[in-house]
Parts: structure tokens; sequence; C-alpha cells
């Protein structure tokens, strides 16, 4: 639990203070003088020795342990919500700390930042770090700290700041959840169940299964899942959140519960991993939440395909031809391509239902795009430099990185099909995330601006990072939160 008070408690047997890096000086009117000269001196040593370490920790006293935590002039979002995640890692190293009294010294300063989005961005990060999937284990880690009061001057302004990120923090939370958990339990069924829970929160969920499906015409959405036992489904979640009758902003998940391949069968080493290729649709999710908890003022829609490829006596087959919601044909020559199946209905169906402003699509598509970008960038692909520009600029700011590849007529041919409009895959080889984008842009009109975000790289990561513990990150959730309250609202 955090709070921002005006007091400082002074009983407390647990103190962080912040101070400046270019002046290595406690100045505040909270605490004894006799105490402040002993953090003083503490921080003297820290500038004879030069340690560079930006959180350091000594006993002031017998009952008293003081953190020192030293921010730079210039430090942006990132490096705050980092550097909030490290002192969570240190809290925890520390066990028995039930509470913490934290406060900043009056000669702080922060060029890109206010006091309250310095602080808030600080903590951010210390909460987005605290997350963990233990529900599945019979001895479950408790939190170290169960209380951090943070003494400022006004805390209304920095309770309001901090309110917003955490509305941030559970959409990123719900996103991890949900790639989380085991496939035997998100199935389809398990996750339009889920979404349902968000209605409480003023989103409008619909939800269409296979008898909907096929009257729609979704054969390319409905051919993935033919060989599961689990029924198929697309579910698109609303948020109104401006009056106006504007063109609503679309965002589009793939949402393949579980992906052995289908008939193309993947190798059973780390196929376990393929609980995570619904990842896109979760960050769909996760965004959905997170714009109805902070009442954004923008009209959003979400749409996800649910599905779960498997190598059923019904499965599809290399060499099906199936028809798409948009009418083109495609030529199914793998069937581990699948997520781009799913997406082409999807997508289709967005853009011709809601005549969107723009539509972002995220998907945990390729292979390649790891091989090219490892776990530092998500590939985008556009058809709009506007929009690009600003999920590139924003992703730097906050960590959440993007990095643009080309799309091109010419890579089109790889993709033509002879006996159908367009064929899933690529078998000339190379290009692999580029061919996919170009696939996927066929059932976007050129009129729409159009970004397509693979974030095989990003969904998940087997070691732990600044601001999360391993395993699924949330990618993509404060991306483009970002984007909608700096550009649209």
């Amino acid at each position: 639990m955090i709070n921002f008070t005006n007091k400082f408690d002074d009983k407390c047997e647990n103190w962080g203070v912040f101070v400046s890096a270019d002046k290595l000086l406690l100045k505040t009117s909270k605490l004894e003088v006799e105490d402040m000269v002993k953090i003083n001196k503490f921080l003297k040593k820290i500038q004879k020795s030069k340690d560079e370490k930006k959180i350091h920790s000594f006993d002031l006293s017998e009952d008293k342990r003081c953190f020192i935590i030293i921010l730079k002039e210039k430090l942006i979002n990132f490096e705050l919500n980092n550097l909030g995640g490290s002192f969570r890692n240190l809290v925890a190293s520390n066990k028995g700390l039930n509470k913490i009294n934290l406060l900043i010294s009056e000669n702080l300063k922060n060029k890109n930042l206010s006091e309250e989005e310095l602080v808030s961005e600080f903590m951010y990060g210390y909460v987005l770090k605290s997350y963990s999937f233990d529900k599945y284990k019979l001895k479950k880690e408790l939190d170290p700290v169960t209380k951090i009061d943070f003494c400022v001057n006004k805390p209304e302004k920095f309770n309001k700041e901090f309110e917003t990120l955490l509305s941030v923090k559970e959409g990123v939370f719900l996103a991890r959840d949900l790639v989380s958990e085991p496939p035997n339990v998100l199935n389809p069924k398990h996750y339009t169940q889920e979404i349902m829970k968000l209605k409480k929160l003023g989103l409008k969920v619909e939800v269409f299964g296979e008898k909907d499906l096929k009257k729609m015409g979704m054969n390319s959405l409905l051919g993935v899942g033919q060989g599961s036992a689990n029924e198929t489904f697309l579910v698109t979640i609303k948020w109104n959140g401006k009056k106006q009758k504007v063109k609503p902003l679309c965002f589009v998940g793939k949402g393949v519960c579980f992906d052995t391949g289908g008939i193309s069968l993947k190798p059973a080493r780390f196929m376990e991993e393929m609980k995570y290729d619904m990842g896109g649709s979760a960050v769909v999710v996760g965004l959905m939440k997170t714009l109805a908890l902070r009442k954004a003022k923008v009209n959003a829609i979400g749409v996800v395909g649910l599905v779960e490829n498997m190598p059923g006596g019904n499965a599809q087959r290399p060499g099906d031809i199936v028809k798409s919601y948009s009418g083109k044909t495609i030529e199914v020559l793998n069937t581990d391509a699948e997520g781009r199946l799913v997406l082409a209905d999807a997508l289709a169906y967005a853009e011709k239902e809601f005549k969107p402003e723009f539509i972002i699509d995220l998907a945990t598509l390729t292979g390649a795009i790891i091989v090219a970008l490892g776990e530092e960038y998500a590939g985008l692909f556009s058809n709009d430099d506007k929009l690009s520009e600003r999920l590139f600029k924003i992703g730097n700011s906050i960590n959440e990185k993007v990095w643009r590849l080309p799309l091109h007529k010419n890579y089109d041919k790889l993709m033509n099909s002879k006996y159908a409009d367009v064929q899933n895959i690529n078998y000339a080889g190379g290009a692999g995330s580029i061919t996919a984008a170009q696939f996927l842009q066929r059932f976007v009109s050129k009129n729409v601006p159009w970004v397509h975000l693979d974030i095989a790289g990003m969904a998940f990561s087997k070691k732990a990072a600044s601001i999360n513990s391993g395993g699924a990150t949330g990618f993509g959730v404060r991306l483009l939160n970002d984007l909608l309250r700096k550009h649209y609202e």
C-alpha cells in the first residue's frame, strides 16, 4: 500500500530520502537536525568514495534504517521506473520491513518532470516490479512491505498523478495474468469469461461463437480452430469515453490460447511456451481495462480472435484454401502460420464494422522478429508515418521500444498464391516478419492508418528485468495507453 501524506512519522523504523546527484545534501524541515546531520555525513562518504550506486542503505541508529535514493537532474520516465524497480528489489531483500517512510530533499529538481511526476514514476516502477504469478503454488510469497508513506507538501496532487499510473498498472497486470495462465485453464471459452468480467467497469463486451462466425464468413479464423475440441470466438470490447460522435480507435489482438502448430507440428522442446501465443490479445484486453479505470476521454474498441491450434482429426491441412471475411481466398501452406489467419478476419471485420480512425494490431507473430530484434524492440510495420513516429518516440521514453521495418510491393510476390488470392507463408525464404506483415496489409484498406506490432520477442522473457520478474511482461499496454493520452485525448 502506497500513501501520500504531508506528515512524516519520525518514529517509523525505516526511512527513505530522495536527494539530488548534483548536490549530495539533504535539506528538509521534516527531520530533526541531529538525524539530518547523520544522513548528510553518510552522503559525504558516498561523494568521497565516488560510489556510483543510485540506491544505498545504512543504519541511522540501533532501531532505524535509512535508504538513500540518488536522482540525476535529467532522468526520464523509464529511468525512474527502473530505479523504482531496483528499490523494490532492495526492500524485498531486507526481511521484516512492515513500513517505510519516504521524503524528498527540498533542493531536488528535475528538468523533465514535475515533482509529482518524478515521485509517481519512481513508485510506478516499484509497483510494476512487485508482480508475481503464484496462484497455483501451495506456498505463496508474501509482499515484503505492507505500507509506504510518502511525505509530500500537496498529497492530493501526488495521489491524482499516481492513481492514473495505478490504472495503467492494473491493465499491465491483467495482461501478465492472462499470458501466465496455463493453457488447460485459459482456453478460448474461459478467456471470454475473463473478458466479460470487465463489463462491471463500463466496457461493452460482445462475444461471437462459432455459429456466429460461420454466418459472418470468418473462415480464416475458424480454420485455425478446426482441430481443437475448444470453440473459437471473436470478442469486441468497447469504451466510449468521448461524448462526441467521432471515429473510434481500434486495437486488434491475436489470441491463440495454445499453438501446437496444427498439422505442421512444432518441435516438442519449448512447446510449453506456446501458451504465450495469445499475448497480443492480452495487451488489447489489458489496455481496455486501463482506459475504463482511468475514464479515458477516447472512444476505443478492442477486437480479439480467440482460438486453439491443435492437430485433431478435423484439423486444417496444408494445401487447404479458405475464403476469409474480406472475400479474399487464402491458401494455407503451413498451419503453423496461423496467427495471420486469425488477424486477417479480425482486421477486416474491425475496419468494416467500426470504420476506425486507425487500427493497431498486436501479435506474437513470427520467430523471425526475435532473430532480428531480440528482446529489445518490437517490430513495427505500418502504412502511416505519423502514427509510426509517435509510437517510436513514446516507446523510447518509457522503454517499450519499437523499430520500424519496411513494407514494399516487391515483397508481395513472395506471398502470391498460384491457386488463391494469397498464401499464408513465404516459401522462397527470408524476410519472415516482413512477408507476414505484407500478408496482413492485404486485409486493411490503404486509406486506413494501420500499424502492426510483432511482439514475439517482447511478450514474455525468461529472465527478470528492471520492472518485471521474468515471464509475462505486459509489453504494449503502457505504450498504447501513452499514445492515446498524449495524442488523442
